[in-house]
């Protein structure tokens, strides 16, 4: 079985999960294996980013940490608390998230100060004051000009006159402001332009290494997933296939990346069983 401890450097585990396994439309012509066994742990600090082609199950073992839907087997701890059953309500205490559009995750009718107030109380009973104190306004400004995008001065807009990368960058602002345990990014940047793509990939560092946060983000861009994270998580057909440990991301490249998902779609066509054997060794 593959180990899934690379990297952990005998750090506490923030996220453990067990022999995860998820069917849609079991036994019936549509069915679709999305999650095969997965063994996965990070330890306490790690940003790792996961990859693969499309219907690899990267978005569904997001979804299932999230806790979007049940798993039909296995467990999901985080932080050595077992919430496999939870409902995804309950995960907010622990769990931050970032989703693809940009306007997901937020209230556009609302102002910025309307949407960092909700965001303030994720975990707790939902509901604004009539009026948030000045003081707290103030640590609203001053955490929100960290993003350098000026938004510290327009509080009172309605977060839905913003421009996508301006939102999503308030949104990982958001998720991020009670520090949670665990932080989902699910290809937070794929819907920007390339220039707000990598204005948010950089807060996105800058944020995670300031506020020592445990991270999983999902991204099709390879030079990201070599750039971001301190470690590679490759998925197939449902499994965990490769993983590229801290020390190993020092070398890793965008072309290695692109050679391993080769050599993935050559077995595969030279033995239809090969999914097998990638679901228990390393490329």
């Amino acid at each position: 079985m593959l180990t899934s401890t690379a990297g952990t450097g005998g750090k506490s585990m923030m996220l453990e999960i067990r022999g995860l396994r998820k069917t849609f439309f079991p036994d019936t012509p549509n069915e679709v294996r999305a999650l095969q066994g997965i063994d996965l742990d990070l330890s306490e600090g790690c940003f790792a980013a996961i990859i693969g082609t499309n219907g690899s199950g990267k978005s569904t073992l997001l979804n299932a940490v999230a806790g979007s839907f049940l798993p039909d087997q296995g467990t999901v701890r985080i932080d050595g608390v077992e919430i496999t059953r939870w409902e995804e309500y309950r995960r907010a205490q622990y769990v931050g998230r970032v989703f693809q559009n940009p306007f997901a995750g937020t209230a556009a009718g609302m102002t910025i100060a309307e949407n960092i107030g909700l965001a303030m109380r994720r975990g707790l009973s939902r509901g604004l004051r009539p009026a948030l104190p000045r003081q707290v306004r103030d640590a609203m400004a001053d955490r929100v000009r960290t993003l350098g995008m000026g938004l510290e001065n327009r509080l009172d807009n309605p977060i839905g006159t913003l421009s996508g990368g301006q939102r999503q960058a308030l949104t990982l602002l958001m998720a991020t402001w009670l520090k949670p345990r665990l932080l989902l990014l699910d290809e937070h940047t794929a819907a920007l332009d390339p220039k707000s793509a990598a204005q948010v990939a950089a807060l996105t560092r800058e944020i995670i290494e300031r506020e020592h946060l445990t991270a999983l983000m999902v991204t099709h861009s390879m030079q990201q997933a070599v750039q971001l994270p301190n470690r590679i998580i490759m998925m197939h057909q449902g499994r965990i296939v490769r993983q590229y440990s801290e020390s190993e991301m020092a070398r890793v490249r965008v072309p290695e990346l692109l050679a391993a998902f080769d050599r993935i779609r050559r077995r595969e066509q030279l033995d239809p069983a090969v999914s097998d054997i990638l679901g228990r060794q390393y490329l």
